[in-house]
């Protein structure tokens, strides 16, 4: 049994104008309505494990989907939004003149997050919690399929890969937030991952 996770592709939604805490907010959703750019070339075990791969599961995300899709995937794919990445808090004060680009405001944003505050986000407990969940879901169809991909988000990839570990689950390689970048799990001993 393996269950590898693929962190997406690159988005269409490049924009790193400076900007405020409140078009952030903005630009987020512009990020999460954008699909992926296609790419002349795919890393090639990325591409093996796809192929390889008796079920691809995505989050309900365009760019996790379009991503699934660009790596050639067939029909047996499912959605589902228990792998969606974490969201970032909102940051309510105006802070007027303060401007950053997105990958600063990502920073604080995280910074912030890890911090406690999760102001209309889910908090890091609720995210440990939901992690726990898509690992013991990503189990099940290793199960039942033998060999399962997500194609997912880099960041909440890491925390399912901690949950794995924590199941009895390795790796031969460490887990990266690379653009297209492949993780593969496989049950290091008669552990079941429950």
């Amino acid at each position: 049994m393996e269950i590898s996770l693929i962190r997406h592709g690159k988005s269409k939604h490049i924009d790193n104008t400076r900007i405020t805490c409140m078009e952030y907010k903005r630009w987020i959703e512009k990020y999460d309505d954008s699909g992926v750019a296609e790419e002349e070339i795919y890393p090639a075990y990325t591409i093996e494990k796809v192929k390889e791969a008796n079920i691809v599961v995505t989050s309900h995300l365009i760019r996790s989907i379009e991503s699934a899709k660009l790596l050639h995937s067939y029909s047996n794919v499912i959605s589902d939004s228990i792998y969606m990445e974490i969201a970032l808090p909102t940051i309510s004060a105006s802070l007027p003149g303060v401007k950053f680009t997105p990958a600063i405001w990502t920073v604080i944003t995280r910074c912030l997050w890890f911090a406690g505050y999760s102001k209309q986000c889910e908090s890091l407990r609720k995210v440990k919690v939901r992690a726990e969940e898509a690992a013991h879901h990503l189990i099940s169809f290793a199960k039942e399929h033998n060999s399962v991909v997500l194609v997912g988000h880099g960041f909440f990839n890491l925390f399912i890969g901690k949950e794995l570990r924590r199941m009895g689950w390795n790796s031969y390689t460490k887990q990266s937030k690379t653009h297209w970048s492949c993780t593969t799990f496989f049950l290091s001993d008669k552990k079941s991952g429950e």
